[in-house]
């Protein structure tokens, strides 16, 4: 992880409170070299800047977030991207079990294997 990615979650969070979580996404996603910078993604996405600030600056979701990365460390997601592959539970359709997980950029076809396996398999 790097030294960033706990603020740049939290900055996600706090950009979805003005409907712009996807935006912002993309803006750090688009130039990760100026994660330093969140301010600055939240302008180009033209965010209430006061709004944005007061949210980051007070660690609003903070816990959330290391809660998040806890719960990903404990399945084996330890980067981005990551991609869980799960089935509803028949029993409990409330929860899902994982079937399995991607790491890294994939092609299409290992997409593709995976679900196909799992979908062949519907003991898992």
């Amino acid at each position: 992880m790097h030294q960033f990615a706990i603020k740049a979650a939290e900055a996600s969070h706090c950009a979805q409170e003005q409907g712009k979580f996807w935006e912002m996404h993309d803006s750090m996603m688009a130039d990760q070299n100026t994660l330093d910078a969140l301010e600055s993604h939240a302008e180009s996405i033209h965010l209430d800047i006061a709004q944005f600030k007061t949210c980051l600056n007070t660690d609003k979701y903070a816990d959330s977030v290391r809660r998040d990365m806890a719960k990903a460390g404990e399945l084996g997601v330890n980067g981005t991207p990551s991609f869980v592959l799960a089935r509803t539970d028949s029993e409990d359709p409330s929860r899902v079990k994982g079937l399995g997980l991607l790491r890294g950029a994939q092609p299409f076809s290992n997409f593709k294997q995976a679900i196909d396996q799992a979908l062949a398999d519907p003991e898992q």
